[in-house]
């Protein structure tokens, strides 16, 4: 996805990158609205390469390289590990990640122990792929959303309709991770928190493009504040779907969380800040 810029003192910026320069060398680049950026961080741009793996920068799926496999062909390995994580999902969220044994889930998919061991190398392994699974399709429904929408006044929609509905068809996913990310070694854990925070770097950048073109009045701590709020609301459909489902379609629940997301920004908008 090409990252959306706008043009100030005649150079292109991304604003999402200068919100966190300014958050990796501690200084403050003021608020974030009609003018712009502060002009004087326009000129830090060569620095961007060194920052390339900050949060809020696009996650990278590693699943072919992050958990080790001798078997070369990537096709393969990608499908094999599709059963596996498709028949683990149904074993977790009925049994338990810790009363789930790696023996079921051979079984489950199809495979000898044996061969299970050919495309991960433990259970948490297996646990590590569902959660980066989820992180790779809400990535992809919320890219395809923002490249099909090219109207800024009905992008911040598009985008939150697609974002709840990959949490709709993945809810039992998304509630799997928040109950056994604790289960996972340190470095798959970290992974995870990351490519959560990338998912929500999406809406920083969609809500720093409506700043920055005028349609929103936000500073970056408000842009930041209200992507979490969309990221998390998204998960209540999840969390709270017992009692949710069962009084809204997920059609009224995407529409009025929207309309509640819209009018907590341009309400703002038009009584101000309240710092």
């Amino acid at each position: 996805m090409t990252e959306r810029s706008f043009s100030n003192d005649g150079r292109s910026v991304s604003l999402f990158r200068f919100k966190h320069f300014s958050r990796l060398t501690g200084k403050n680049t003021g608020p974030v609205g009609r003018q712009g950026v502060s002009t004087q961080y326009l000129n830090v741009r060569q620095s961007f390469n060194r920052i390339r793996t900050l949060r809020y920068m696009k996650r990278q799926p590693a699943r072919t390289t992050d958990i080790p496999t001798q078997v070369k062909n990537v096709e393969l390995v990608n499908r094999r590990r599709r059963q596996i994580v498709d028949a683990a999902v149904k074993l977790f969220i009925k049994n338990g990640f810790h009363k789930t044994t790696t023996r079921e889930i051979a079984r489950a998919a199809g495979f000898s122990i044996g061969s299970l061991y050919e495309y991960v190398a433990s259970k948490e392994d297996i646990l590590y792929m569902v959660c980066d699974d989820i992180h790779a399709e809400v990535e992809q429904g919320v890219t395809e959303a923002l490249s099909r929408t090219s109207d800024d006044k009905n992008l911040l929609s598009e985008v939150i309709r697609e974002y709840f509905m990959v949490c709709h068809r993945w809810g039992d996913h998304i509630l799997l991770i928040y109950q056994e990310t604790r289960s996972l070694p340190h470095q798959w854990k970290k992974k995870i928190l990351e490519n959560e925070v990338a998912i929500t770097g999406i809406f920083v950048r969609v809500l720093a493009n409506l700043a920055a073109t005028g349609r929103l009045d936000l500073n970056e701590r408000e842009i930041e504040l209200y992507a979490h709020d969309i990221t998390v609301l998204g998960h209540m459909w999840t969390f709270r779907r017992w009692f949710l489902a069962r009084h809204y379609s997920i059609e009224t629940y995407t529409e009025l969380q929207t309309k509640f997301i819209l009018n907590m920004m341009f309400e703002k908008n038009r009584y101000g800040s309240s710092e």
